[in-house]
């Protein structure tokens, strides 16, 4: 633990300035105007494996973003850990509710972050947190100390659904073999109070069009007369919940979990102050379904939310129109059982079926993924709560996650292997948002944890 503290310590600045170079390259996978970008940051994670010490690394083409695969063995006979972690990031926008430019990173100080937080898109999800286990690897084999085999797969297309991750991963099944996969992607309770991400949940994302008449027609002398796709597309979009914010399409809620008395108890011994939630989001109240608390509602209970919604004119000034067309994206957070093309499908059929004459309805699925609980008795979830243990000098906590990872229920289909998620972030980090920030310390102290579970999960796997 010494050897690693000094080592951080020493390197600090150098670790600092390799990530801010990472988060000025705007790797925005969802607008291919950044396409050359995307590529660049895949050479740029390409070159800082090998500085680390992998002994293969390669561009791995896809269908897609290429996906960087890199690997270290040191003997066939250890367990091989495998990293997962992804280079592109969300497109900055609103920009102009950005503090400073998305992609020109600065370091400030917070209340929550007295040593500075880096703010820039991408500094926690998932430059930050993949770039920790980059310089954990540089520590490991710079000091002799790498215990067990490790394979790095760091992928460019997480942000618009991992759509060529599983064409690859099913072809590289024998190149892809590990014990255990080791993700940081995720956040955890406090900086004095670390936990484990024991659950996700799924994700079915649509888009939906609603369409009226052939052309955008004059309101004064069309106005009463057609069906104005805007007023109807906000009125199919309010029926979709009732008066206990419970989601109103049939057979949604079938094949929920629905967890115990003692399991919901379990959960809220996580400290959770809701005042302070209140106030970090400027809020005077919390909203949601009936007969569950905050932290329910954000991790083990379904979701229907609308993402963006457009139509019409929105241009300065006035101009008076009926829009021919109106637009919605729609996102799903769904909980284990609940399979995400079942549910598209199910949404599909009522969102068609309760539009009213004079409108056509399209509804477009974009992507989605299965949800995900990993036990808490395996020796990856054990090897991890150690090296918070160590590190912090408090056991984790484990903790669902309300956001989603579609891909972590497909590595446990095609390679058998059980997902451990280490994640460094704190909610407040405005992940998607603008003004997206990591802690100095949550990322230093990340570097110094990866390396102790890598020492505990070779010697709980012997």
């Amino acid at each position: 633990m010494d050897s690693i503290k000094s080592y951080v310590q020493q390197h600090q600045e150098r670790f600092i300035n390799e990530l801010i170079e990472l988060l000025k390259i705007p790797s925005v996978s969802a607008d291919p105007a950044y396409a050359q970008d995307v590529i660049d940051t895949a050479d740029a994670v390409k070159a800082s494996l090998e500085a680390a010490g992998c002994e293969h690394v390669e561009i791995c083409d896809t269908p897609g973003y290429p996906i960087v695969y890199a690997e270290k063995t040191i003997d066939p006979n250890l367990p091989t850990v495998l990293v997962y972690g992804h280079y592109d990031v969300q497109p900055p926008d609103p920009m102009d509710l950005w503090d400073s430019p998305p992609f020109e990173p600065v370091i400030k100080k917070t209340e929550l972050h007295p040593e500075g937080a880096i703010f820039a898109r991408g500094a926690c999800d998932d430059k930050g947190q993949m770039y920790m286990h980059v310089k954990a690897l540089e520590y490991m084999v710079r000091n002799h100390e790498l215990p067990c085999n490790v394979k790095f797969m760091i992928e460019g297309e997480e942000e618009v659904g991992s759509k060529s991750l599983g064409w690859f991963v099913e072809r590289n099944q024998e190149k892809l073999k590990c014990d255990v996969i080791l993700i940081s992607d995720t956040g955890m309770i406090s900086n004095q109070q670390p936990s484990i991400t024991t659950g996700l949940r799924g994700l079915s994302y649509v888009e939906v069009e609603v369409t009226g008449p052939n052309r955008d027609l004059h309101s004064g002398l069309y106005g009463g007369a057609v069906a104005n796709p805007i007023n109807i597309l906000a009125k199919m979009i309010a029926s979709l919940h009732d008066e206990n914010n419970h989601i109103t399409i049939p057979g949604f809620y079938d094949k929920v979990e629905e967890l115990t008395a003692a399991e919901r108890a379990e959960m809220a011994k996580a400290p959770f102050d809701i005042e302070r939630y209140k106030k970090a989001l400027d809020l005077n109240d919390v909203y949601g379904e009936a007969g569950y608390v905050t932290n329910e509602r954000n991790s083990i209970r379904p979701t229907l939310d609308v993402n963006g919604i457009w139509g019409g004119y929105t241009g300065e000034g006035a101009k008076t129109v009926i829009a021919s067309k109106a637009y919605a994206k729609i996102s799903m957070r769904l909980v284990p059982h609940q399979d995400w093309e079942e549910i598209t499908q199910l949404f599909t059929q009522h969102f068609e079926s309760i539009a009213p004459a004079g409108v056509r309805v399209q509804v477009k699925p974009h992507h989605g993924g299965q949800g995900y609980v990993t036990p808490i008795d395996s020796i990856g979830y054990q090897a991890a709560n150690k090296a918070y243990t160590e590190t912090y000098g408090v056991p984790a906590i484990p903790v669902r996650s309300g956001g989603s990872i579609p891909i972590v229920a497909l590595f446990e289909k095609e390679l058998k292997a059980k997902t451990i998620l280490m994640g460094f972030g704190l909610d407040s980090d405005a992940i998607h948002s603008p003004n997206e920030h990591y802690g100095i310390f949550n990322f230093l102290k990340g570097i110094e944890t990866i390396p102790l579970f890598y020492k505990y999960f070779t010697e709980m796997s012997k």
